[in-house]
This record gives structure tokens, sequence and C-alpha cells, in this order.
């Protein structure tokens, strides 16, 4: 008789607790000593490492959407080990694990599974210590002649006991034993160890469990055998996560870095993407400013847009989000923005997957242009409950201050210089200068050894039909400058849900408040250029309100301290799905989220700060809040099909909708009584500051389609479109398209070629499709008008007046990306190599384009210009060491070239301050002029060009004549014809080396990353050494110009004109 499966039961739980302590030192600009007790504990193990075959049958029914057969005298009494349903294997490899050691196999009938007995008679693998059916004793059958043949004595039989372990030597429960040639045999237990009975000392002993190499060893004449299973690295499929879904590594065809978790869950971070650096090849990282939790700049195969957006899309638990900071800040506070992803607690992913060519992003289309950055958080997993609690604890130091003058006597005398080469009188007498001592070092008294924290307490588990996740996390990062900080509260919960064989839901929550003090833009500039002779207090105790000198500057330490400078961010970010099987192979898939943020700033300038020339000097407050909702609709079907074991078709077909508005709002006041409400009460201001407020919206509908299809596990294609209709662009350019294709060839799995013995695998692959960028402002194809106040008579009025013009034609900036690649392994698996080649160009820019004066408007946002991006990408990764002893590296490398190809109309360059856009040159050049050396005599500026040859003297500095009005040098510096680009920021190649090393619950990382080739434009710098004496210098103003000293490239001290 057949019977349908039923479900299975829950499995029995016992507490196991491990503590360890790691140490880890990280050096990013500042030093970190970081005292980290890694996940204190209390995992749930099962008391019996076995299920019984009708439970394990069971679940692979749930999993796979199949119906399987079996007569139930056939599962009566058997076990299978625990480990043995891999998580990504297929349902035919499933079956099979289970099935072949019981001498039971399977066939498939159309839709059905049918389990069947073997020509022998079933093997018996018991729980441990059970002995199988077929081995109790019996009655002696009676022979034809008893009396001829004398029953011969009963063989002895060897007890044999031992423990099964891994490679790293923890004891691996539910490994199988069988004594081969019989149906004996036994499962270890929940620390691997056995115990068993064999005939003689011939036996032959064969250890196996999924995942790992089969052993055969011989009994011998020993009573106890340490077995060590190796891991079969061929039954490992890692899965990676894509647009909408996963696939096996073996079947991508697209460019995909995967980040390890495991490395990064050691790292003191706010935010998770800066982990990223120096871990994937082709990803820059560039983390704008010290303030703890601050923006996180990101470049994927370099920039693509000059006044677009060129960060990549996150895609959060299903939920794509573009990164932008603004919406968590109203526009309040001064100083760095705060990074809105440090809502998302680092300790809750479990994998980040970075995809960088056209086939892995095309999916996202108008999105997908500058790489998309896929996030998964942990989930709960079924047969375990796991309580674990996690916490380190870490200080932080600066390594190296900028060195600037720090003695009293060495900025007097500089002053004095500086006067007396401008033909005044020194500013201090000799006698003032010998009495001088100390002197204020305004970074020592700024900066401190700040310390840095985190606790997280998470509870996971579940059983075949629910499984849940919930984790509570606190982090707080104290900043290396007074009175500076980031804190985070977050919440996350995942919950799964089996209703049926073909219903089940999800939903992923994350709830998160995250706070930050800041220190405003002005505080940096003032440490450095705050003179060492003015003092921190005076002789009564109270903070100096300013400096003393010409250049007006107030007391940094004092902003530090009393100045408030607030910004408060909630944040919750979720989604529900469901999804229903509809036949064999076909899913349906649909999913609602939110993304909603609330931001409120408060900043507050007491009387006793001074904050500049006109500054209010009875307090200024200011207020600001932000509210930012995004909703998001996914509906997919999904269908899967093999075809006689040879071809494998996947299909994707979907519509999504996602809409954002953004409300925001400000206001201030000035000239308070006192200081004691601060912020709290702005009509207590007698001056109020005009308040503002404002809305946007943006809408984005999506078609998606994608293909894939296997053949043989030898070739492989990719072909995926995406329709993008979003609001921000002209009616006339609503609608984008975005198509991509790729191929893949296993060139391992090919019979007619024959590879050397070292290689393991050889895949090559390649790629070409197109993307797009909408992240531009919105309303920008729409003509619009804007609120001016002016006289009517004797009157103020307010009214409006055109400041664009409409471009119903606006649309999308394209991204066309072509890639080859390469995947090989070898010395079977040791070393893993990744190489890609690719070129992309962006066309359409959005350029403010000049335009006739008689439309009334001097510029309109248009489609002009190109730029392109080309390199290689190197990934090579080593398991240098397996055992007990662990040693893994990694190393990547990449190169980027930038260049802009065109800026629309025959225009060759767009100039902001010291940063220029210019054909043939990349993005991020400078602009400046060439220093060839110092002026030594009059004589030597009278015959050279200058800027201002009146004002010019010996120890300036000398730039080169480059040209002139008629194309030639003129004799004269000017910025019209002798600038030209000194540099730029995008880096020659960059790369990192990382090493992890374990030993049992000892684990080291070690991590190296950089750049080499880029330039920074150094504004602290340029501005240290103007040696005026009106403010304070770079140390390199002790080797300054001077008649006896010529030889310097330092120039001369003087004031500013």
């Amino acid at each position: 008789m057949k019977y349908n499966l039923r479900n299975a039961g829950r499995s029995r739980n016992w507490l196991k607790y491990v503590i360890s302590l790691v140490m880890l030192v990280q050096v990013p600009g500042s030093a970190q000593l970081l005292a980290r007790s890694k996940k204190i504990s209390a995992q749930a193990v099962q008391l019996s490492p076995t299920l019984s075959l009708t439970d394990a049958l069971a679940r692979l029914k749930d999993r796979y959407k199949v119906n399987i057969l079996f007569e139930e005298k056939n599962l009566r009494d058997r076990y299978v080990p625990a480990g043995a349903l891999q998580p990504h294997a297929t349902l035919e490899t499933s079956l099979t694990a289970l099935l072949q050691p019981l001498g039971l196999h399977y066939k498939k009938k159309k839709n059905n599974y049918i389990i069947l007995p073997g020509e022998a008679p079933p093997a018996q693998v018991p729980l441990p210590g059970r002995l199988p059916l077929n081995t109790l004793p019996t009655d002696p059958q009676p022979t034809e002649s008893p009396a001829e043949t004398p029953s011969a004595p009963a063989a002895k039989e060897i007890k044999v006991s031992g423990r099964v372990t891994d490679d790293n030597g923890s004891g691996l429960p539910g490994v199988s034993i069988l004594v081969k040639g019989t149906q004996q045999g036994m499962i270890t237990d929940s620390n691997g160890g056995f115990e068993i009975e064999v005939p003689d000392e011939n036996a032959v002993l064969v250890f196996s469990f999924v995942g790992y190499r089969s052993q055969e060893i011989i009994a011998g004449n020993r009573t106890s055998i340490e077995v060590s299973l190796q891991v079969d690295e061929k039954s490992l499929e890692e899965v990676v996560v894509v647009g909408y879904g996963t696939q096996r590594k073996n079947d991508l065809t697209g460019s995909v870095s995967s980040i390890s978790m495991e490395e990064l869950e050691h790292l003191p971070l706010s935010s998770f993407d800066r982990a990223l650096q120096g871990r994937a090849a082709g990803v820059q990282v560039v983390q704008v400013s010290g303030q703890p939790g601050s923006v996180v700049s990101i470049r994927i195969r370099g920039g693509n847009s000059i006044s677009g957006g060129n960060e990549p899309l996150y895609v959060i638990d299903g939920f794509p989000i573009y990164n932008n900071n603004s919406d968590a800040s109203s526009g309040v506070t001064s100083g760095p923005g705060i990074n809105a992803l440090a809502s998302l607690n680092a300790s809750d992913i479990e994998s980040i997957h970075i995809l960088k060519d056209a086939s892995a992003t095309a999916i996202y289309g108008s999105r997908g242009a500058n790489g998309v950055v896929i996030i998964t958080t942990k989930k709960g997993k079924a047969g375990k409950n796991v309580i674990s609690y996690e916490t380190y604890y870490g200080l932080q130091t600066v390594i190296r201050k900028v060195p600037v003058l720090t003695s009293s006597r060495d900025f007097a005398l500089l002053k004095n210089d500086a006067r007396v080469n401008a033909g005044k009188s020194p500013s201090f007498t000799a006698q003032e200068i010998e009495n001088m001592t100390g002197g204020t070092d305004w970074q020592e008294e700024a900066f401190r050894t700040a310390p840095i924290k985190n606790h997280q307490l998470s509870v996971s588990g579940g059983d075949s039909k629910t499984r849940y996740a919930l984790s509570g996390n606190y982090f707080k990062q104290e900043g290396i400058l007074l009175n500076t900080d980031f804190e985070r509260f977050s919440a996350r919960l995942n919950l799964d849900r089996d209703f049926s064989s073909k219903f089940k839901i999800g939903t992923n929550l994350n709830v998160s408040r995250f706070s930050s003090q800041m220190a405003n833009n002005d505080v940096v500039r003032g440490l450095l250029l705050m003179p060492p002779n003015v003092p921190v207090k005076d002789e009564n105790g109270v903070f100096t309100y300013q400096s003393a000198f010409e250049t007006p500057l107030g007391n940094p330490i004092a902003t530090l301290l009393q100045e408030i400078n607030q910004t408060n961010t909630y944040r919750f970010l979720g989604n529900i799905y469901g999804e229903y099987t509809l036949a064999q192979g076909l899913t349906a898939k649909v999913s609602f989220g939110a993304d909603v943020i609330n931001n409120k700033q408060n900043r507050y300038i007491p009387s006793t700060v001074y904050q500049g020339v006109n500054a209010s000097t009875n307090g200024t407050a200011r207020v600001g809040g932000k509210f930012v909702t995004t909703w998001l609709n996914e509906n997919t079907l999904n269908y899967v099909k093999t075809i006689r074991e040879k071809h494998s078709v996947n299909i994707l077909t979907g519509f999504t909708q996602q809409a954002y508005k953004n409300e925001s709002m400000t206001a201030g006041s000035q000239q308070f009584i006192n200081d004691l409400l601060t912020y709290n009460n702005l009509g207590s201001g007698s001056i109020y500051t005009a308040p503002s407020s404002g809305a946007v919206e943006w809408s984005l509908k999506s078609y998606l389609g994608r293909v894939n299809y296997t053949f043989s596990d030898k070739y492989f294609l990719t072909a995926s479109i995406r329709a993008d209709g979003s609001s921000r662009f002209g009616k006339g350019n609503k609608w984008g398209y975005f198509p991509s294709a790729a191929l893949a060839w296993n060139v391992s799995h090919e019979k007619f070629l024959s590879l050397p013995a070292f290689v393991s695998n050889f895949k090559m692959r390649a790629s070409a499709g197109v993307t797009g960028n909408q992240e531009i402002g919105q309303y920008l194809s729409l003509a619009t008008l804007s609120n001016t106040t002016y006289f009517f008579g004797d009157q103020i009025v307010t009214g409006y007046s055109p400041n664009r013009i409409s471009n119903p034609y606006l649309g999308w900036e394209k991204t066309a990306q072509y890639d080859a690649g390469a995947d090989l392994s070898f010395l079977k698996n040791r070393i893993d190599v990744v190489f890609d080649y690719y070129y992309k160009k962006t066309t359409d820019l959005l350029l403010n384009i000049p335009i006739p004066y008689t439309t009334g408007q001097s510029t309109s946002v248009q489609n002009y210009g190109a730029i392109e991006n080309k390199g290689i990408e190197l990934t090579i990764s080593f398991r240098n060491v397996k055992g007990a002893f662990n040693w893994n590296s990694s190393l990547v490398f990449s190169r980027n070239k930038n260049k802009i190809l065109s800026l629309g109309d025959d225009a060759e360059y767009i100039i902001s301050e010291a940063s220029i856009a210019k054909v043939g040159e990349p993005l991020g050049s400078f602009y400046g002029y060439k220093n060839i050396g110092i002026f030594q005599s009059e004589a030597e500026i009278a015959n050279s060009p200058t800027i201002d040859q009146l004002n010019t003297k010996p120890g300036d500095q000398r730039y080169l004549d480059i040209s002139g009005p008629d194309g030639v040098p003129d004799g004269v510096i000017s910025q019209t014809y002798d600038r030209l680009v000194i540099g730029n920021a995008q880096p020659v190649f960059q790369g990192g080396l990382s090493n992890s090393f374990s030993f049992k619950n000892v684990d080291l990382s070690v991590f190296f990353q950089g750049s080499y080739g880029n330039k920074l434009f150094n504004e602290n710098r340029q501005q240290l050494e103007v040696f005026s004496g009106q403010q304070n210098a770079s140390v390199t103003a002790l080797d300054r110009w001077t008649p006896q000293n010529p030889g310097s490239l330092i120039p001369v001290a003087h004031p500013e004109l």
C-alpha cells in the first residue's frame, strides 16, 4: 500500500555554551584596540543526531514541492544522519544520499518519486548503540546430516570504538558506519563517538557522511580508531544571491563578488559598507570624514556621471534602496553627513554580493548602472534553536596629527617676518619673544582616546514549518574629537512560515534609532589655524572667545564642548511576502514593503561661542525635521524546469512599483536672553529667521524578465530585460528599456578537452548589456517657478518668477557595458582565480547646457556628453592550510581607467573651483597652476611671468606660463590660459590582501588595503602654507625662504593681500 508523506516531527534540543576572546588591532587613520567576546552562545543542538527516514523525506517533500510515495513497511525503523539534508543539493542528490546506504532506491514516474527496496535486503542503520533487526540471534537451522557435520565454533566478534572528526578536529554527529559487505552498522553520537562490533580483524569499516569524502579502514587488531573525514569540495554548491533570486556559483554568467561575513564579524564598524573596502575587486570605498557614523562613498568600476548619482543601488532583503544620505538630514546641522545605511546592524548580515557587469545588474534597469550591492540578513534554520550574545569593546586614538606650529616663539618669529617683509614694524619685541615659553597644541587639546562598544543578543531557530530570527543591538562609538559620537539601537525580526507544501509567507523587519553629536565644519579648520599663542582659557578659567590675530577664528574647544549639533533618526525598513506554487516548478511571489525615515535635527550656538564676523552674539537656535516614506510592491512568476536531466530552464517575469515622498521643515531664532533653554523655545528669541518647508515625490513602475538556460552543466545562457517608467523624466521619455545577455562555457566539463590534473575547474564568461541611471533631481524636466520678494510702492511683497524652462525629452543616462571573464580553480579547489576585463560607456549625460538668454534662462538640463571606464579585476583565494589549524588568504587587485569622451556641443571643459571636467581627462581632475620653483631676486621677477608683478617678492612661488590669447606663452600668468590639470582622484590601481588564521576557538585576521596613483586636493595644506602670521602655519614654515636660506622651496613669509 502507498502513502503520502506526513509532516516531520520536532527534535529536542540542549544548550551548549561557547565563550572565546579575540584581540584585534585596526588602524584606519586612527588606532583601535579591540577586545571582543565572540558569540557567547547558547546553541541548541539535537539530543539525537538522527532523523527517521519518514521525517527526512517529509522535509524533502516540503522543500521541493513534489510527491514522494512509499510502502510504510519499507521505511519502518529506519534512520538517517540529521546532517544528510544539505540545503542546496538537488532533490535527486538528496534522495540518493538518504536511500542508498539503506539498500533503497527511487523511481520517478511523472511528478511522483516512488521509494522502492533494492535487490538485497535493506540495510539497517540504527540509532547509536542500537543493533539492526537482522543481526538479532536466531535459532540454528537443522542440517541434513547433523551427525556427519559437527557444528563449527562461533567466531568471536571484536569490539571497536573511537571518534569521527572533521578537518578542524570537531566531532561529527550522524556519520554512517557500516561493516563492508554486511548490513551491520550504526551512526556516531552527538560528539562523533561510536562503538561497533566487527566479525574479525579483516573487517573493513566504511565511514560516510553527506558533504564529506567516504573512508574505508581495516579494523585489524585495533580496538580504538580515530577517523578524520575531509570535506568533499565537489559536493559543496555555493549559492550566490542575484537580482530576484539565487543561482549556483557554477551557473553564473555575470560578474559577481561575494564578501565573507566571517571575515567581517570581528570588525568594529558603524555601517557595513565600510567593510567592502579592499575586499572586492573593482570596488573603491572612501570614508569622507572621521566623524563616527559618517557618510561613505562607493564606486563600482569607476564613476559614470558628472551631475547624477554615482553610488550603487543597495538591495536589502529584496528592498531596493539608493542611499541618499540627505534623507537622514533636515539641513540644520553643520558638519559631515551621517550615513543612512548605519541604521543596519552589520552583525545581522548573512551575506553580501556585489553585482558588477550588465548581465548581473540589468535586471535592475534604470538603477543598475553604478552596480548593485545585495544584502541578505540572517534567517532562522529548522532543527535547532540558538541564543547568542556578542560583545566587543575597543579604544581609538589618533596616531598622527597634522604637523603645525605649537611653539609660541616660533609663531611670533613668523609673525614678525611677515610684517617686516611687508614693510611694517614687528608685532613682538625681541624681549617678548625671549620671554615666551610653551604654546597651545590645539589638536592635543581636542583629541582624546575614545571607546567603541557593541552588544548584541540574538535568538533564532524553528522547525520544518516555521523559522525565525530575532535580534537586538546596541552600538556606540565616541569620536576622537571631544563631545562627538554615534549611537544606535536596533532590532530585527525575520520570520518564515510554511502553511502548506504550496503556500508560505515571510517577513523581514528592521527598526532602528541612531543619533550623533557632530563637530561643525569650522572646528577642524580652527584647530589647525588657531595660533599657539592663544590660550584655551584665560586666567579666570573662562574659554578664550576668539583669536587675538587678524584671521577671525573662534575657540574650537569651546565650540566642541558647548555647541549643540545633533541629529536623531528613526528608521523602519521591512517587507512581507507570500509565495504560492501554482504548479510543479511554477511559483508566484507577491511582496509589499516600506522604508520610513523620520529625522529631527537640533542646533544651538550659545552666546559664549564665537561663530565669525556678523554672527549673533546672544545665541542662535535652529530645529528641523524630515519625514521620508518609500513603499514597494513586487509581483513575480518563476518557472524552473529540468528536461531529460541535461536541459535546465529558469524563467522569471514580474511587475514592480515603487513610490517615494519627502517632507521637510526648518525654523530658527536668534538673540536669546540666556542660553538655558537652548533650541527648546524658539519663541524666546527676539529675531526670527525665515522658516522653510518643502515636499518632493517620485514614482517608478517596472516590467522585468529573465531567462537562464543550462545544458549539461557545460553551457550557460542568461538573457534579461527591464522596462522602467520614471516620473523624473520628460513626458516624451518616461520609459527606458534595459536589455542584457551573457554566455558561459565550463571548459572543465568537456570530455574532448584534457586539462592538466592540477586544474580543478575552468569556466569562461562573456556578457553585454545596457543599464541606466535615474539619480537626478526631481522635476528637472518641468518648467518651475521660485518665490522672490520685491518692493511694490512702499511695501515688500512676495511673488513668483520662472527659474527653469521645460525639457519634455529629458531622458536617462545609459551605460553600455561589455565584460569578459574566466573562473579557474587549481589543486582540488585549494586556489580559486577570478579574472574580468570590462568596458563601460555612459552616454546621454545629464548636464547644464548654456542656452540663449532670450529664453529667460542661462542654462537647461539636457542629455549631452559621454564617459568611458575600462579596466581589469583579479581575485585570488587560497586555502593554504586545512585541518585543526586553518589558514586562508585572499588577494584582490583592480585597475580602472576613466575618461570623459564628450561634453556636448563642442564644449571642452566644465570648471568648478579647483576641479575640472575636461574632455580626454578622468572625472575628479584638479585644475591649477604648475609650480616651478621660488623667485630668488627682484631681477628674476622682472624677467619672468608673474600673476601680479607689482606685489611679487623674492621668495614667492613661480608658476609656468603655458599659453596666452594667441595660443603661445604671453609673459603673464592668468587663470584663463595658464591653469592645467595637475592631478586627479582616480587611482592607478587598488587592492587588498587578507589572511585569516584559526585554531579551534581562537582566530586571527590580518588585512591590508590600499590604492596607488590617486591625488588628493589638500585644502588644509594650502591654507597652512600661507605664511601670513595672521593664523597658524605648517611646520614647514621653519624652513621658509629667507635671504639667509635661499635654497628653500618653501615660500617666504608675508601677510595676505
